[in-house]
């Protein structure tokens, strides 16, 4: 009896031992499995949002300006001067809208034309004709100097373009235009345009002196560098302004589009934005003594030839820069070629005011070198 007692005791043991390995199997089954499926990478499709790489890198827009000229009669060497110049010391591409009228056209062509292929590489030449609006186009281009007026319709004229910087022909360079594009960056949501004072000194201002018509601010505004941002002049409905004005103050305007730009913003201030006298430097801030202080202390960084001052044995500093900037070769080395040749030629123009501040005109080019 108890030997049979033992063997059934024995086997209970046995299936104890069975059963116990069994459930430690299965135990360790179900965490290896549990911990491979942890491992395992969600699945792309099962993501809630999967996000799949592209294989090409994102486009990227590059960086362009714009600037405009309105080119008639003897102005085609002035226009090539000034493109010069803004390539000179821009590496930024530049579409250049020049409106001219058949024979500039055809000159502009040609010669940009045989300009070095880098340069024409970082450039972009978009004539287009001379238009006024019908009717009335003798009028507005015999308005101040030929064609000079056109200006005042390129909100309409470029519907493709939504900012650009007009120059007269009569401008130069002395820095990158990029420094007058910036410009853009720093007017509110209400301006439309920027612009320079006409003048910094009341006793030699022309505006507060001599005008019969509104004209902005204290001393009015000179219009020869001026950023426009079309798109805001568009919805300003800015030529319906123009028409009138030109109607009402047509035998009392000198300076043509400049004193209806002047006659707007004088009633709409708000919607202009005036940067320093160093971004439209003329004679009238050297002849008689400085009164550009910007320029004295940063350079000019456009130069402003009005009254025919490039070409005037008057202004001899003046001309003596444009000469050092038609005679310059793309390529050529700068420091060499253009800011030292500039230097020889200000020294003969110590005799005059302006010669006396020829620091004014090689500092901005000093210091575009040196960077």
């Amino acid at each position: 009896m108890a030997r049979k007692i033992w063997l059934v005791a024995r086997i209970v043991m046995f299936i104890s031992v069975l059963l116990i390995l069994w459930n430690l199997l299965w135990i360790y089954n179900f965490h290896s499995r549990d911990s491979a499926e942890v491992a395992l990478p969600t699945p792309v499709s099962k993501l809630a949002n999967p996000i799949v790489p592209s294989s090409r890198p994102p486009k990227q827009i590059p960086r362009a300006i714009n600037i405009a000229v309105v080119v008639c009669g003897d102005r085609v060497n002035e226009t090539l001067v000034l493109m010069k110049s803004a390539l000179i010391f821009s590496h930024t591409f530049i579409r250049f809208i020049i409106f001219a009228d058949d024979e500039a056209t055809v000159s502009i062509d040609e010669r940009v034309g045989k300009w070095p292929s880098e340069v024409l590489d970082r450039m972009k030449l978009d004539i287009r004709p001379i238009t006024f609006p019908a009717g009335k186009e003798e009028e507005w281009k015999k308005l101040f100097k030929p064609c000079a007026s056109q200006r005042l319709f390129l909100p309409s004229l470029l519907l493709d373009v939504d900012s650009l910087l007009y120059m007269d022909t009569d401008t130069l360079f002395l820095t990158s235009p990029d420094k007058v594009w910036e410009h853009f960056s720093l007017m509110n949501d209400s301006q439309m345009a920027a612009v320079a004072p006409e003048h910094e000194d009341h006793a030699t201002g022309w505006y507060n002196r001599f005008a019969r018509h509104p004209y902005y601010g204290a001393l009015g505004v000179n219009s020869g560098v001026m950023l426009m941002n079309l798109t805001r002049m568009r919805h300003f409905q800015w030529e319906k302004y123009v028409i009138p004005v030109y109607q009402e103050y047509k035998t009392k305007i000198t300076w043509g589009d400049q004193d209806i730009i002047n006659i707007v913003f004088h009633f709409h201030p708000e919607k202009l934005y005036v940067y320093p006298c160093h971004y439209n430097y003329r004679p009238d801030h050297c002849m008689y003594m400085s009164v550009c202080k910007p320029a004295e202390k940063d350079g000019v960084y456009v130069l402003h030839g009005n009254r025919g001052s490039f070409h005037s044995k008057k202004q001899i500093a003046f001309r003596a820069i444009y000469s050092v900037f038609e005679q310059y070769a793309f390529g050529s080395d700068m420091k060499e070629n253009l800011l030292e040749r500039l230097e020889e030629e200000l020294q003969s123009t110590q005799n005059t005011n302006c010669g006396k501040m020829m620091n004014v005109f090689t500092t901005a080019i000093k210091h575009h070198i040196s960077t």
